[in-house]
Parts: C-alpha cells; structure tokens; sequence
C-alpha cells in the first residue's frame, strides 16, 4: 500500500491509539453474537498495541440503526473481546459524551477501550451534517489507526474525516491482509483467472462486472441475478428475481464481455418452484423451455453445475462473491456447495467476500480450505472496481 503506514511504522509506546474495527456481528435475538470472526480477524493489531504499552481506544458501528436502539448495542463485543484478549475490556456507553473522552484520557498504558455504536450518532454516515462528530472522535487519542476493512468503502465520519485530522495514523494489520490478497488478484493474478459473482442483484455488482472485464479470463454469473441476464438473452424466467430496469445495461454488459473477449457464463438450467420451503417440490427448467409463470429459479441445475464446476477446475485464480442459490434453505443450496467444492479443489488463489458467501461457506464446513475469506463484502467488490477505497485515501493525505 504505497503511501500508507503500517500500523508497525509507528510507535505507540505511551500513546493513545484510537483504531476503527469493524465489529458489525451478526446477533441473535437476545444479543448473542453468533459469529465473532471479524473481532478475532482484529485481534493481531489489537495485540500489537497493546504489547508495545500503547492504550486503546476502540471505534465501531453495529448495523443500521435510527437513532440509539439498544438493540444494536456493542455490549456484547466488550464482553466477547474481554474472552478473547483475556483483560478487561471497559464499555461505555456513548463514543463522543463526557464520560467517554474523560474515560480515554484517563487510559493507562496496555488498557482497552470500546465505546458504543458510532451510528448512534447522525453525523458517523453524514459527517456532512455534523463536521464536529469527527472533531470530538478525534479528541480521544494521539494515533488513528484503521482497521476496519469492511468499512472502508464509506466516507463516513470516522473512516475519511477523523483520518484527516491526525497527523499520525497508520493501517492494521487487518486492512493491510485483505489489500495485499485483492492486489495479488489485481496486479499479478496466476491464470486463468476467473470471476464467480452471484448474489440477488444485478445493480450492486454491474460496476464490478465491468470492472473485471480487464482482469479476469472468464465470469460465472450465478444466484438470482443471472435472471435479469437471462430475460436480456429472451429467456423465460417466470417470476424469478428480476431488475427489469437493468436489463437494457445487462444486455450492454454481454456485448461489451463479446467485444473484449472475455466470456460470461451464464445458467444453463434452474431448479425451479412455486414456493420457497424444503419440502417444495423441485422440477428443472432448461433455458431453451424457460420458467413458467408462478414458479421460480432458486438454485443452478445439473448441467449447470457440471458445466460451471468444469469452467472452475481449470482457473489458478478465483475471486467469487455471491452464492449461487438460497443456500439458507438446503433443499436449495446444492448448487452453491458444488461451485465451493470445485473451488477448493482448484484454484491456487481463492478470495471470496460477501457475508452471504462466507456464510454459506461455513455453513458447508468449507471455510478453513479457502485462501482469504474476506471481511468485507461491498468493500471488495469496490476495491476490485477501483483499486482504491476512500479509508486508504484518506490513511494517505
């Protein structure tokens, strides 16, 4: 990351660190974390401060709330760090009141900090609206330090404005991880290189499309969106997903793939029902037949995975974000299990983002064979789009 330090470019040695992670976890209803990667993936820059005799101040969002909703409070990953760090982890309940800049100035050396939820305040997502929430976040430490990948993407208060306003701020290690696999994809990908990207829309992942038109060999295209490339190309879909105020762009998407020669794989059946439940009854539908009204495409067909699952044993270097399928429902996840499998057995290189991906993933036991998952789903895809995110811009300045 030319330009930018590293987070062991810098001397924390008295110093208060204050370090942007990402702690947006998944909870149950009773505020259970049910899946703490992206604390763990923070835990090696959180350990370097700390062993170097820095204190910590730490800053995150949780969800999208309106407002303060306790909901939505990062409590629990007070609790969860405390676990995993083995120290004490000190909560409060604010990130900008009193109490929490009189709590980080009052930090010792190797002591812990998190404060609440940085969306509990209008001026974190619209720094626009509130130029002094950043002025205030920064009046907690001596250092800034991002570490939160999978927010990096947003210019948002804490991740553009607070970097701008330290004159010593570094990456973590995390940020530097996950910038250092989607370069190697980027600059100097082992080939063929091939694209899998599914999930259910069309409009969030375009940009990409296109993106990747010059860098990757081929595209896999998969997961609902591939009905809105269907209807472009004629086919029936019946009452698939659909953006049908994207299917002039697809259609241009395709020809400019053809003018580069780089192919676009597309389905070449579906498994198709009236209704979205395991005990729904399956049926195929080949494109040249198409879907009938009131039935729905949920998962790739047989010739399909046969065909993609061929396409994948070939390529050395593999970025995939999206499934395949609704995995959530297993009557449905097959195909998206066959394309993981082929993965893993395959490429040199395999990074999938997208917590959908990941979670599928996991959910097949798979996630330990797969090079780099990331922590970032939107922020991968636009660093694949345009080499650069706005938290590594501002790290520069």
């Amino acid at each position: 990351m030319d330009g930018i330090l590293n987070l062991e470019d810098v001397n924390v040695r008295g110093k208060k660190v204050v370090m942007r992670v990402d702690f947006n976890v998944p909870l149950d209803d009773s505020g259970n974390i049910l899946d703490d990667t992206r604390i763990q993936e923070t835990l090696p820059s959180i350990e370097h401060v700390l062993n170097e005799g820095g204190s910590l101040i730490l800053l995150s969002h949780m969800g999208r709330p309106k407002g303060k909703d306790s909901k939505l409070s990062l409590k629990p990953c007070a609790k969860d760090l405390e676990k995993l760090i083995k120290r004490k982890v000190r909560f409060i309940d604010d990130c900008v009141s009193d109490e929490a800049l009189n709590a980080a100035k009052n930090l010792k050396p190797k002591e812990v900090l998190l404060l609440e939820n940085l969306r509990f305040h209008e001026g974190e997502e619209k720094p626009e609206k509130d130029p002094g929430f950043a002025k205030k976040l920064a009046e907690l430490g001596d250092i800034y330090v991002n570490d939160a990948f999978g927010s990096s993407h947003r210019p948002h208060a804490s991740i553009v404005p607070l970097a701008g306003l330290y004159k010593k701020k570094a990456a973590g290690f995390l940020l530097e991880k996950e910038v250092s696999f989607l370069e190697k994809a980027l600059k100097n990908p082992e080939r063929p290189y091939l694209a899998l990207i599914g999930g259910a829309k069309v409009s969030s992942k375009l940009g990409v499309i296109k993106s990747l038109l010059s860098h990757v060999d081929g595209i896999i295209i998969g997961g609902g969106m591939a009905y809105t490339f269907l209807k472009a190309y004629g086919v029936k879909i019946g009452s698939s997903i659909c953006e049908e105020d994207l299917l002039e762009e697809a259609r241009r998407t395709l020809e400019e793939a053809k003018a580069k020669n780089v192919p676009i794989y597309l389905p070449e059946d579906s498994i198709i029902v009236d209704h979205l439940s395991n005990d729904a009854q399956k049926k195929v539908a080949p494109n040249s037949v198409g879907i009938p009204d009131g039935m729905m495409g949920v998962d790739i067909g047989p010739k399909t995975i046969q065909h993609f699952t061929s396409l994948i044993s070939r390529a050395k270097t593999i970025f995939w974000n999206g499934p395949f399928g609704i995995f959530e429902i297993a009557s449905f996840s097959l195909g998206t299990f066959e394309i993981a499998k082929a993965v893993i057995e395959s490429a040199k290189l395999s990074i999938v983002g997208g917590g959908d991906t990941i979670a599928a993933i996991n959910s097949f036991k798979l996630g330990s064979k797969i090079t780099h998952m990331s922590t970032g789903g939107g922020a991968s895809l636009e660093f694949i789009e345009k080499g650069t995110l706005p938290g590594l811009e501002a790290l520069k300045k």
